[in-house]
């Protein structure tokens, strides 16, 4: 399938949509509890069983519209569905909760490994999408290597000490906004190191 040009509004709305989807109906629907075939299952429980295909959904329609999914989308997809599934098959919120610890600590690792290895997986991954030199898609990856890290370790924190309303609200808000900041932050990287054929 051939690559194709997607609005980066339509791209946003299918990756943050379901993120915000689970946020309003937990906002709605916390502290009620349902009972499914004589089991009692939290409504935090069947969100997260429904977020898994609505997120499964939003991917494929990202992918039959770009013609193209990044390994970061597809990896994000499948912890959403291995924990996810976790969550729902031993009625335990803590899996879906530790979701987003996996998911930065597996972008972390494998960023860190292409470091050692004086190479910059996150230029491979984004196929030179930003015009700067090799050089500077290493500091970039070395940075947010760091950056995963950090999250990995924030989550892990606010989903072990505080509530699950402060859990959800951290998830919905907190993370996309820090990654937000972090690329905003990264400007004086982009134009030290921005390629020749853009001066």
């Amino acid at each position: 399938m051939l690559e194709r040009q997607v609005s980066p509004a339509v791209k946003i709305g299918l990756e943050l949509g379901p993120v915000l989807l689970f946020f309003l109906g937990y906002i709605s629907t916390r502290g009620q509890v349902y009972t499914i075939g004589g089991t009692e299952y939290d409504a935090f429980i069947l969100l997260t069983a429904g977020f898994i295909p609505l997120m499964a959904v939003a991917t494929f329609v990202l992918w039959k519209l770009s013609g193209r999914l990044s390994r970061l989308q597809l990896v994000t997809l499948v912890m959403v569905v291995l924990f996810g599934g976790l969550t729902v098959w031993l009625n335990d919120e803590r899996f879906f909760k530790m979701k987003p610890t996996a998911v930065y600590s597996i972008f972390a690792a494998l960023l860190f490994i292409g470091l050692a290895r004086g190479q910059s997986w996150l230029e491979l991954v984004m196929e030179g999408a930003l015009p700067i030199t090799h050089e500077g898609w290493i500091v970039l990856t070395r940075r947010l290597a760091l950056m995963f890290a950090a999250l990995a370790c924030a989550n892990e924190i606010v989903w072990r000490s505080m509530s699950t309303d402060a859990w959800v609200n951290f998830r919905t808000f907190v993370l996309p906004f820090a990654l937000f900041l972090f690329f905003m932050a990264q400007a004086k990287l982009f134009e030290r190191y921005k390629t020749a054929a853009d001066d």
